[in-house]
């Protein structure tokens, strides 16, 4: 309820990648049959590619209630394929052309999974981390309870109960006004500068483990806090990040793929306004090139 932002490690996850996981497992498993269907299977393979496309939709349900979902869904699949077959959806010419793309992409999915990611080590990624850790600037984090009441006459009447020995967390919870905590005694956890409003993060900031603080006001009303611990905000575990950086490695590696495929391919725009598009982009690029090329060294040649 008080923090004003919080800070969260930022994962940059491609859904490419994500997607393209779900194709990459081949077993004696996948074959299992779950179903038939006018006497075709539908095995645990199609059971993952299912998951792959709905599980995020179902959400957490239990395990054996979501198969159930995913099944019925494959037989309806089926069941409505083999009506497009009978009413000749196969032969449309537009049927044929989206298979075409739906191929493109799958082989691209698979090459990305594959031939990119697969090309990435954890070691890679570990050196990665080393890195970032290294460069990390050292924060302060303060871990704190506070109880909320709405007059500093009802804050001054628990601070002076809490130094005549009172339990501060049982006092949270039999007075505190900030449901997101009372039930934990007004515990916040940690927390780092910026964090909290102005006010809270001055007084948490300024006082030392195991004190407590005279009222504090602020927007929400009159706080008493206080301090159960304070530390160097620690680095997020590897195994936290390890996918992140991985899936980041492969797509840099995609990027410069493309790179490489787009030079020894002959592309043509044929569409006049894309072609357009390129064209004025590209000399932009060249013109920048040429400014760059052109501007003065800072510094003489040794």
């Amino acid at each position: 309820m008080f923090p004003k932002k919080r800070s969260f490690v930022a994962a940059a996850m491609l859904a490419l990648a994500a997607f393209g996981a779900s194709y990459n497992s081949s077993s004696a498993q996948d074959a299992k049959v779950v179903a038939t269907v006018n006497g075709k299977v539908i095995t645990e393979a199609d059971m993952r590619f299912a998951n792959a496309e709905l599980g995020p939709q179902l959400g957490d349900i239990p395990e054996n209630v979501k198969r159930r979902a995913l099944a019925e869904y494959l037989i309806d699949n089926a069941l409505f394929a083999e009506a497009a077959i009978a009413t000749k959806l196969a032969d449309d010419p537009a049927f044929e052309e989206q298979m075409q793309y739906l191929r493109r992409r799958l082989l691209r999915e698979q090459y990305f999974e594959k031939q990119l990611k697969g090309a990435v080590s954890e070691a890679d990624a570990k050196k990665i981390y080393d890195q970032r850790v290294a460069q990390l600037k050292p924060e302060d984090e303060v871990e704190a309870r506070h109880i909320l009441v709405d007059t500093e006459e009802k804050a001054k009447d628990l601070q002076a109960k809490i130094k005549a020995g009172g339990d501060f967390a049982e006092l949270a919870k039999e007075n505190s006004a900030d449901t997101g905590s009372k039930e934990k005694g007004g515990m916040l956890g940690y927390f780092g500068r910026g964090q909290m409003i102005p006010e809270f993060e001055k007084a948490a900031f300024t006082m030392t483990k195991g004190q407590v603080s005279e009222p504090v006001k602020t927007t929400y009303g009159w706080h008493i806090i206080k301090v159960e611990d304070r530390r160097r905000k620690p680095p997020p575990a590897f195994d936290e990040v390890k996918e992140t950086i991985m899936n980041s490695l492969a797509v840099v590696k995609a990027q410069e793929e493309a790179a490489t495929l787009r030079k020894k391919a002959e592309v043509e725009y044929v569409d006049a306004d894309i072609k357009k598009q390129v064209e004025e982009q590209d000399k932009k690029k060249a013109d920048e090139a040429k400014t760059d090329a052109s501007k003065p060294e800072l510094a003489p040649k040794q």
